[in-house]
């Protein structure tokens, strides 16, 4: 069953969300506060697929909840949600490990097409396939089949967003990649968002596969285009 945990203190906005998400499909648990979406993550042992998340909640603030939550799950889909419009809220977000990030106000039905969208990269993570398939590049090996990366023998903790741009990234090797198609690729051609969620996976990719992120060996930028994954064989 598609599950997805709601965590927003918006009374209406909460409602009307749930409603849409249920018509969609989804087995909805709705929160109203940082603290209890913590908890019901905990008495559920983590047993959802999504966490759609508000910055503003009473108590501890949705920043702080997304960063507990990705050092529980790696493959959990996170979205927030915000009032806020400035663009280092956007960024912290991200950079503290959410998939997604939405401004209010927003139309529901994209919303729901942007958990649609997540929740099949989650469902990726679990799913095998027939075959193993394995991506060598420098110190990197990157299995298809476990959706795992090793640098050197040792597992990189990737989100499932990092890991399909890394994959991405490897399957097209030496290959200068504009911003448009990361998006496109990653996130889907329909997807409503700007060139900035591609800039702040690629330094959080960075953060951790890079031996010195400031001086990337491996993800090169492309000024004024996009960036390059760098073969070191």
């Amino acid at each position: 069953m598609k599950r997805v945990l709601i965590c927003e203190d918006e009374d209406n906005i909460r409602n009307f969300v749930l409603i849409y998400l249920k018509r969609a499909g989804y087995d909805v648990v709705d929160v109203n506060s940082g603290e209890l979406a913590l908890q019901k993550f905990e008495e559920e042992n983590g047993n959802f697929d999504i966490v759609v998340l508000d910055v503003m909640l009473p108590g501890i603030d949705g920043f702080t909840v997304c960063k507990r939550l990705r050092e529980k799950s790696p493959t959990l889909g996170i979205i927030m949600l915000s009032a806020k419009t400035q663009e280092m809220d956007k960024v912290n977000a991200l950079m503290l490990g959410a998939d997604d990030y939405m401004t209010k106000p927003f139309a529901t039905s994209e919303l729901v097409a942007r958990i649609d969208r997540l929740y099949q990269r989650v469902c990726m993570s679990s799913a095998s396939n027939e075959q193993s398939f394995v991506i060598e590049s420098g110190p990197f090996i990157l299995n298809m089949k476990s959706r795992t990366v090793l640098k050197n023998g040792v597992p990189i903790d990737l989100t499932q967003v990092e890991y399909q741009i890394l994959e991405y990234f490897m399957s097209n090797k030496n290959t200068a990649l504009d911003r448009a198609s990361i998006l496109n690729h990653i996130w889907g051609e329909n997807y409503y968002g700007d060139y900035k969620i591609v800039d702040v996976n690629i330094r959080r990719i960075r953060l951790k596969i890079e031996d010195e992120p400031s001086s990337p060996k491996y993800i090169m930028t492309i000024w004024g285009f996009g960036y390059k994954w760098e073969d070191h064989v």
